[in-house]
């Protein structure tokens, strides 16, 4: 059974009764990951800002060594 997280509601859901729509997220293999799943939203965007603030950075610093990527 997979679970999902409504987050209008703010209840976990199941295949049973699982709203339709954008506002579940999921699937999820237990209740306890989707209870969590703001939470884990959350951390996953906090990495990939952190991964494209790093990609920006090292861009910026091969531009400012003349290195622009083409041949």
């Amino acid at each position: 059974m997979s679970f999902w997280y409504n987050v209008d509601t703010g209840q976990v859901e199941t295949d049973e009764n699982r709203s339709r729509g954008e506002q579940v997220l999921g699937p999820y293999a237990s209740e306890a990951e989707a209870r969590a799943a703001l939470d884990t939203a959350h951390k996953k965007t906090e990495d990939w800002d952190a991964e494209d603030r790093a990609w920006n950075e090292r861009g910026a610093a091969g531009s400012a060594a003349g290195d622009d990527g083409t041949s």
